[in-house]
């Protein structure tokens, strides 16, 4: 009986897992499709004709797994993109090697962060050495569909800090992140 249930549980689970295969790699299934039907039993020379029918390369309905972004590293290698800051249109790199999200003062001030000079307490190391940075929180960080709120960050001077970076106290509140074929796969 218990192997029963094993066998029964195994067959659920893997059927279960086929659309959310299919949705993180279809080429991947449509290849194991075809050569299945390809390679099938070569008993007799005279079998009927089988239609396969075509699996969209996308599903009609998004299957409930989450937000994704996928950003393309640029020719140095590096994540750059556009995202968007308590609602402002800005420009930076995600950067796995920053513990915070870091943000330059100029952008601090277009996103209706405003700071006074006393506010700038902590000291911080940087790839260019230790600097003062203030400690803040980005109301709402959004890239692509991803979107999250409370986000820790500091902000560095214009001079220590010309990209803004997204670092890991936004990623670490993603469902996962990855590095694939040159793209950082985001997961919500």
């Amino acid at each position: 009986m218990l192997r029963k249930l094993l066998i029964l549980g195994v067959f659920a689970g893997t059927s279960a897992s086929i659309p959310i295969i299919y949705q993180s790699n279809p080429q991947m299934v449509e290849s194991l499709l075809r050569s299945s039907v390809a390679s099938g039993p070569a008993t007799s020379d005279a079998q009927p004709n089988v239609n396969v029918a075509s699996v969209p390369s996308k599903p009609a309905t998004p299957m409930p797994l989450g937000r994704q972004v996928l950003v393309n590293a640029d020719e140095r290698g590096h994540f750059t993109s556009s995202f968007k800051l308590n609602g402002r249109q800005v420009d930076g790199m995600i950067d796995t090697g920053a513990t915070l999200v870091a943000i330059n003062t100029s952008t601090a001030r277009r996103i209706g962060i405003s700071l006074n000079q006393s506010d700038f307490t902590h000291q911080v190391s940087t790839a260019n050495g230790s600097i003062k940075a203030a400690v803040v929180t980005v109301e709402r960080l959004q890239i692509g569909k991803i979107s999250l709120d409370n986000v820790q960050a500091v902000v560095l001077d214009d001079r220590a800090l010309q990209t803004n970076l997204i670092g890991m106290s936004f990623l670490q509140r993603l469902q996962k992140y990855e590095v694939e074929n040159g793209a950082l796969l985001l997961v919500q």
